[in-house]
C-alpha cells in the first residue's frame, strides 16, 4: 500500500517539477511510470507450487507428528 496525499499536495508538487527542464521531466515519467508497474507479478504460480512437498507419510501421520512436537509455554518463569 502506498501513501495517498490530497489534490493540494499534488499541486505542489507539479508547480515545483513544472519547472524542471523537459528531459528531467521525461526521466521523472518513466520513473512514475514503472514504479506503478504491477508490483505482484512475482512470476510464481500455485501451479508452480504443486507438488512441491515430497513426503512417504500420509496427513494423519504428518498431524500426529505436528501435534507431538508442541511446546507447551508457560507463563510463570522462576529465576
Amino acid at each position: 500500500m502506498g501513501l495517498a496525499i490530497t489534490n493540494k499536495t499534488i499541486e505542489k508538487y507539479f508547480s515545483f517539477l513544472s519547472k524542471l527542464d523537459n528531459r528531467s521531466k521525461k526521466k521523472l515519467i518513466i520513473k512514475l511510470t514503472e514504479s506503478i508497474a504491477d508490483k505482484n507479478d512475482t512470476g510464481v504460480t500455485l501451479r508452480d507450487l504443486y507438488g512441491a512437498w515430497e513426503d512417504s507419510r500420509d496427513s494423519d501421520e504428518i498431524i500426529k507428528e505436528i501435534k507431538n512436537a508442541r511446546v507447551e509455554k508457560r507463563d510463570n518463569i522462576e529465576l
